[in-house]
């Protein structure tokens, strides 16, 4: 700690070794500051606020259907329109400043300084409510300058809405109908692609893999059913061909046959398939000939019966059981036909879905793409047609909500004194600079060329200890002369703090 107070006491030192020089720093930089702040021009704030008085009811109804603007996004949108170029040249006009422009150079600097000295801010608390201001030096024209800004803000604000409105549901306009042709082309590409592939694209049973395992599936069950159904048949044949005569009716003179029971049950088995397929349906084509088979084995039998050639078998024939039997044994057949009609189909569906295995993946593939690709248009151009009918909503809340009212809540008012610049704040800020400059250079002065005051500071230097000092003892002369220049010192300092003293009063005296 005694180090460190030795060191702040030899850099003190030093400064009161170099005062001199560091008073005249400080001198010159305080002269040179206040100069360059006393030039600098004063200028009057003129400031005014509006109140945008719009329908407050229905806009939180349609909060949700309208958009509903932001205000840092309006404020944005009305300092782009207000300090557009016609509306600098109307406010120049409006305010005839522009009867001092003589050359473009002079218009173009003249509208620098207005976007420069003109603000439009909004109250965040309070979204319609807007504060403008702008700075002059001469006090009027701040003043006419904030009345022409409001007419300017009020017609480009009433302009600009629906401006703004109508610019954005034209560019909807244009995106949608960008979309409607893409949408359409994409359209195109599917239904072409489903038309080229037609029967071979995935249904509601699934993709290829599903379905060739459903037909393999139906292939073996079908083929199980025929094994089954012609084992039975076979059976009834089997019993049918051992069977004895038991009952022999001889009081019917007509032959009556179970070719008919045969015949009635296929044309039944007939009319089903036909209310399901078509006449050239393998099934109905079978189940037709095996009919007509039969009917001409009835005719032949009737021929043998009226001969006489089968009297035996006309006393068989009319055996209930027997006639049963043969009704079964024509039904197995009939179902035996069909299903072997339906593993033939199920057969070929098979050997189709096998033999397009390298084929249907990609198909399915690319159909996932293109349907990917539609739905992807068709959600955005449901997201904009969405907009779009938001977009003519929040126009229509604007247009039929009530005209919007704007009220002048702070006329343009213009203080008597100017706010800027604050040429108190400017002298002082001087001054301490000035000081500070003055210190610095004494201190590095003294830095730059040092001298040994202190034992402790020559023990450090030197390495060596310090047997003993000398005291200087001055003579009165000398200490009457130290305190004479102490006492210019001081008033040198004392009157720098005067001028500035009185510098900022003569301001003030000026203002008042």
């Amino acid at each position: 700690m005694q180090d460190v107070l030795a060191q702040l006491f030899s850099y003190l030192a030093g400064v009161w070794r170099f005062r001199w020089v560091g008073l005249l720093a400080a001198w010159l930089v305080a002269i040179a500051g206040w100069s360059w702040v006393y030039q600098m021009p004063q200028q009057y704030e003129a400031t005014a606020r509006i109140h945008v008085d719009t329908n407050s009811i229905l806009r939180p109804l349609m909060r949700g259907l309208a958009v509903q603007p932001d205000i840092n996004q309006r404020v944005q949108l009305m300092s782009r329109t207000l300090l557009s170029r016609p509306n600098l040249e109307k406010l120049t006009r409006m305010t005839d400043l522009d009867l001092q422009i003589q050359t473009e150079k002079q218009k173009e600097q003249l509208f620098a300084e207005l976007k420069g000295g003109i603000s439009l801010s909004g109250d965040r608390r309070n979204f319609s409510l807007y504060s403008l201001s702008y700075y002059h030096a001469d006090r009027d024209i701040a003043k006419k300058i904030v009345q022409a800004l409001i007419t300017v803000f009020i017609e480009s604000a009433m302009g600009g809405k629906r401006g703004d409105s109508s610019d954005a549901q034209s560019f909807l306009d244009q995106q949608i109908s960008e979309y409607e042709d893409r949408l359409v082309e994409a359209e195109k590409e599917l239904a072409n692609f489903k038309q080229k592939h037609a029967g071979v694209l995935p249904g509601e049973s699934g993709g290829y893999y599903q379905r060739l395992i459903s037909a393999k599936e139906e292939h073996s069950q079908a083929r199980l059913r025929l094994s089954e159904m012609t084992n039975r048949r076979n059976e009834l044949k089997r019993q049918l061909s051992g069977e004895q005569p038991v009952f022999l009716s001889s009081g019917s003179d007509a032959p009556s046959s179970s070719l008919d029971g045969r015949i009635h049950t296929l044309k039944a088995k007939l009319d089903e398939l036909l209310s399901r397929y078509t006449e050239r349906h393998p099934e109905v084509v079978q189940i037709r000939a095996l009919i007509e088979t039969l009917e001409e084995e009835r005719s032949t039998e009737f021929e043998k019966v009226r001969a006489g050639e089968s009297s035996d078998l006309s006393g068989l024939n009319q055996s209930p059981v027997y006639q049963q039997m043969r009704g079964m044994l024509a039904e197995a057949e009939a179902n035996v036909a069909e299903l072997s009609v339906r593993v033939n189909e199920y057969s070929r569906r098979e050997k189709e879905l096998n033999d397009m295995v390298d084929r249907i993946p990609a198909i399915e593939a690319e159909l996932t793409q293109l349907n990917r690709d539609y739905e992807v248009v068709s959600q955005q151009h449901t997201e904009l047609l969405e907009r779009r009918e938001s977009a003519r909503i929040s126009e229509d809340v604007e247009e039929q909500a009530g005209d919007v009212v704007f009220k002048v809540i702070d006329p343009p008012f213009v203080p008597l004194r100017p706010n800027k610049p604050n040429k108190l704040l400017l002298n002082s800020g001087v001054l301490i600079v000035a000081l500070g400059i003055g210190v610095g250079l004494a201190l590095l002065l003294s830095i730059l060329k040092p001298v040994i005051s202190d034992r402790r500071t020559l023990a450090k230097i030197t390495g060596l200890p310090v047997l003993g000092c000398v005291t200087y003892i001055p003579t009165q002369a000398q200490i009457r002369s130290r305190f004479v220049r102490k006492l210019q010192f001081s008033a040198l300092v004392l009157l720098l703090i005067c001028v500035f003293a009185g510098l900022n009063l003569g301001q003030q005296w000026m203002l008042a």
